[in-house]
C-alpha cells in the first residue's frame, strides 16, 4: 500500500508566502495606476478651471470719452478703464491680448496690441482709433500685468457708438477666458462718461 503526506508545515507557509507576495504586487500595480489616473484628473481639473476662469479684473468704472473739444460729434471716441490680476493668477502680457468690439450695427474680432480695433480703409486708416496701454500703477516698466499692478487700458471704438447704443469689448488673453464688457453709451454724451 502506497502513501502520500499531506502537505508540510514548511510547504503550506510557502505557497502562502507566494501567494501574498502575487498579492501585494497586484495591489501596488493596482494602487499605482489609481494615483496615476487621480494625478492626471486633478491636472485635467487645473487646466479646466485655468481655462474657464478670467486671469484679470476691471477695477472701478468703464469710461467713455468723446474727446473731440473743438468739432463736437455725437458718438465715443474710446474708453477707458483698469485692469488687474485675480488673486493667484501668473503675470499677463498685455500685448498678447487681442480685443472684439460688437454693437447693433458693427462687429470686429481680433485686434492685436496697438491695431485699431475697427479698421478703416482709405485715407483714415492712419488715423482710426487703437487700443493700447494708456498709464500704469505700480509698473515695473514691461508689459506684464504682475500683481499689484493695474494698467489703465484704452480702446477706440467706432462712430456706430452713439447715444443709447449698447455695445460689447470683449478682451482675449492668450491664456484663459475671454473676459466681455457690456456698456451703454449715455443718452447724452459728455466729454467723459461712466459707462454702466
Amino acid at each position: 500500500m502506497t502513501r502520500e503526506d499531506a502537505f508540510t508545515g514548511l510547504e503550506a507557509a510557502i505557497v502562502l508566502i507566494a501567494f501574498v507576495v502575487v498579492a501585494a504586487v497586484f495591489s501596488y500595480v493596482v494602487l499605482g495606476a489609481g494615483f496615476f489616473t487621480t494625478q492626471k484628473s486633478q491636472e485635467t481639473v487645473y487646466a479646466g478651471v485655468k481655462s474657464a476662469s478670467s486671469s484679470f479684473e476691471i477695477i472701478g468704472n468703464v469710461y467713455g470719452i468723446n474727446n473731440l473739444t473743438t468739432d463736437y460729434k455725437p458718438y465715443l471716441n474710446y474708453t477707458k478703464f483698469t485692469i488687474g490680476l485675480t488673486a493667484g493668477q501668473n503675470p499677463l502680457d498685455v500685448t498678447k491680448m487681442a480685443i472684439s468690439y460688437s454693437d447693433e450695427r458693427t462687429r470686429w474680432t481680433g485686434a492685436d496690441y496697438g491695431q485699431p480695433v475697427i479698421y478703416i480703409t482709405g485715407d483714415q486708416a492712419g488715423s482710426a482709433p487703437k487700443w493700447g496701454i494708456n498709464a500704469t500703477i505700480n509698473d515695473d516698466g514691461d508689459n506684464l500685468l504682475e500683481p499689484n499692478e493695474q494698467f489703465i487700458i484704452f480702446i477706440g471704438v467706432p462712430t456706430t457708438a452713439v447715444p443709447n447704443e449698447r455695445f460689447t469689448i470683449t478682451l482675449l488673453p492668450a491664456d484663459g477666458a475671454a473676459y466681455p464688457i457690456i456698456r451703454k453709451v449715455p443718452a447724452g454724451i459728455d466729454n467723459v462718461n461712466i459707462l454702466i
